[in-house]
């Protein structure tokens, strides 16, 4: 039977609390000197896996509030001891008024809402707790990080191993060399404080990255071995989706080891978080690019600067880029298609402007177009390592189809190509950056130390959360052509959309939202009906009703939708 978990929102709180789940959790749902709260419960059967195919871990609550939860190891490992967060003892935090996360706090997905909306999904927020579930000298923890270089890996490297060292007094923490493949083929180097002090004023990793060389026995064999209690792992989607299987093995073999992802992708493309680490740095980056793209088309005739910047399946650096910089006619992104040739294509708009200004400056996304490329330009190899699409260089391509069009039409140009990528992601993080990775890393190192695990770490409207890891590997955050934001950016370029009336109609069609659910279930339904069935009834009939959930009424906006819009 599933076990129920209590909730105190009429609870007065005192001054030190924390989620502890071995009483959370409890049969009982009556706090000493407190009277009853309410009973709801979770949706996975404690015996289970959770996986990112298995029933999610929901908490339900009153007027349609869930919370989606992370596992615990109090899932899979009994009777575990608790410890004093050696939080309430530092110096650094006597001056903080309440040291630890209140035990019901959470951070809703949507705040946009109406008054009548149910409150939707939460995520658990992230911070210290007041009890943990490690002893500060026996934690062994590593960091590795895989994928493609970021702005701010290192700034995350360092902050990890000064939070676990200077909050928690955790003098072992392993730098696994090389990404996945790193676990079981590489050397390893020890991170202290002293190691890694300025390596936030370097790009890059000073672990070394790959793509692929997940092998799960491999690396759990690895971790199990080198007595491993905490695995930091820094990468985008697909490295959360190996982090996923890892957890998986490891719950699997009933291992203590927390396993926490710090999400990192330069494209902003991963959902549920407000942003990820990298991101500002790479838009004030690429205004350079731009800024030498419309000196260049400025000093000469009919001149046309064109920045490709990074950008596979979302353009969010070439939007926000755009919108930053004021200089750009035209941004071409993956989101929003457009064509070349005839009436509003792109070369009777680059004419138009040339006419009107002399000049011009195009920033395009490097995922934009590829649909225009012919079958036997398209790359054979279809994936990398990662299991990223190869790419061909579009933006390369176009610029040659533009010279080639004015050069029919006997009208001279002086087109200049820009392609700043490598130069982007390889820079230090900025100031921005930098306290943005303080915040994850010292996040992940909370939620770790708190017996969390299967979980990345990030910002939901403002408030840090921990989120499953299949809540952020399920899709791709891209930017919504339908929405505000991109209509500000068309009102700053004056660029047509390329798309006529019944293109924009059927965008819509296809971005309606759907009821979103939880095992073909509605949740909304589940929850309402849960909440109206008489206090008689038993909990097997409750546990009859899985939930599923539905935000803002009869549909569900994603909240990347929610964010843009304001």
């Amino acid at each position: 039977m599933d076990s129920p978990i209590s909730s105190s929102a009429s609870i007065s709180t005192p001054r030190f609390r924390c989620f502890d789940p071995t009483s959370s959790y409890s049969a009982s749902s009556t706090t000493p000197n407190h009277s009853p709260s309410p009973r709801h419960y979770i949706s996975n059967k404690a015996n289970l896996p959770i996986s990112i195919n298995s029933d999610p871990k929901i908490v339900a609550g009153e007027a349609g509030y869930f919370l989606e939860d992370v596992p615990h190891f109090f899932d899979y490992i009994p009777d575990l001891p608790t410890y004093p967060n050696p939080l309430q003892d530092n110096p650094a935090y006597s001056v903080v008024k309440q040291y630890f996360v209140n035990v019901d706090d959470t951070v809703a997905q949507r705040i946009v809402v109406q008054k009548d909306s149910p409150r939707g999904r939460h995520f658990r927020r992230a911070g210290p707790r007041q009890k943990v579930y490690f002893e500060s000298e026996d934690v062994y923890a590593c960091i590795v990080t895989c994928g493609g270089l970021c702005p701010g890996l290192n700034t995350v490297i360092r902050e990890i191993v000064c939070g676990l060292y200077h909050m928690y007094g955790v003098h072992k923490v392993l730098g696994i060399e090389g990404g996945y493949r790193g676990f079981y083929a590489r050397n390893t180097i020890p991170l202290t404080p002293k190691v890694v002090n300025d390596i936030h004023k370097r790009g890059g990793t000073i672990l070394g990255t790959s793509r692929g060389g997940h092998d799960t026995s491999k690396i759990v064999d690895s971790i199990q071995d080198r007595g491993i209690n905490q695995v930091y792992i820094i990468g985008g989607d697909g490295t959360q989706k190996g982090a996923s299987v890892i957890f998986e093995e490891i719950r699997r073999r009933g291992l203590k080891v927390a396993v926490a992802g710090i999400p990192k992708t330069i494209d902003n493309d991963i959902p549920v978080i407000d942003k990820s680490f990298g991101f500002d740095t790479a838009v004030e980056e690429a205004q350079r690019a731009i800024n030498a793209a419309h000196v260049e088309s400025e000093s000469m005739e009919n001149g046309i600067g064109f920045v490709k910047l990074m950008g596979r399946d979302s353009g969010f650096i070439a939007m926000y880029a755009t919108l930053a910089s004021r200089d750009v006619d035209c941004c071409l992104i993956p989101e929003s298609p457009f064509y070349l040739e005839g009436a509003g294509g792109l070369f009777e708009f680059i004419e138009k402007r040339l006419k009107e200004h002399g000049h011009m400056v195009i920033v395009m996304a490097e995922g934009a177009g590829q649909e225009l490329l012919s079958e036997s330009m398209r790359p054979i190899d279809q994936q990398d390592a990662s299991g990223n699409k190869r790419l061909r260089d579009v933006g390369l391509w176009i610029s040659q189809k533009i010279k080639d069009h004015f050069t029919k039409r006997k009208m001279t140009i002086n087109l200049k190509y820009i392609d700043p990528t490598y130069m982007i992601r390889a820079v230090p993080s900025n100031a921005s950056d930098n306290v943005y990775c303080t915040l994850l890393a010292h996040s992940a190192v909370h939620g770790a130390m708190a017996g969390y695990t299967g979980f990345t770490v990030g910002p939901v409207n403002g408030r840090h959360a921990y989120i499953p890891f299949r809540r952020v590997i399920e899709k791709q955050n891209k930017v919504v052509i339908t929405d505000r934001m991109w209509a500000r950016l068309l009102c700053s370029t004056n660029q047509p959309s390329f798309l006529d009336h019944k293109d924009v109609i059927g965008d819509e069609n296809e971005e309606l939202p759907q009821t979103e659910s939880i095992n073909g279930e509605n949740y909304f339904e589940a929850a309402t009906a849960k909440h109206r069935v008489p206090k008689e009834v038993t909990e097997e009939k409750r546990e009859e009703e899985p939930p599923t959930p539905l935000e803002n009424g009869n549909n569900h906006l994603e909240a990347t939708m929610a964010n843009q819009s304001d």
